[in-house]
């Protein structure tokens, strides 16, 4: 069994910074890529942030320059450092993670959601 753990979400007003977390846990042989998706009410689920296992990331071009992240890879941990939050952040945010269980093969886990809300 394999669980993402995410916390940090909240209320935030714009212009404010919120950081979340997400911890992968259980029978875990590697971590490929890891990432944060959102979705707002009546929107389809997007991507907001992603890394590989070497560090390289991505970014939606909505958050380029306000939203960083990053991985500690010894706490199988993904982070996102949301600054200068605007309203049309509120969302929740999924955390994702391509793991592999055993030596062959990964498999893409999803975290429960954290709710971020940034009012004006």
């Amino acid at each position: 069994q394999v669980q993402l753990v995410e916390s940090g979400g909240g209320l935030v007003q714009a212009g404010g910074s919120l950081r979340l977390s997400c911890a992968a846990s259980g029978s875990i042989f590697s971590i490929n890529h890891m990432g944060w998706y959102r979705q707002a009410p009546g929107k389809q689920r997007e991507l907001v942030a992603a890394i590989t296992s070497g560090g390289s990331t991505n970014y939606a071009d909505s958050v380029k320059g306000r939203f960083t992240i990053s991985r500690d890879n010894a706490k199988n941990t993904v982070y996102l450092q949301m600054n200068s939050l605007k309203p049309e952040d509120t969302a929740v945010y999924y955390c994702n993670a391509n793991i592999g269980r055993y030596i062959m093969g990964a498999d893409d886990y999803w975290g429960q959601g954290t709710q971020v809300t940034v009012s004006s």
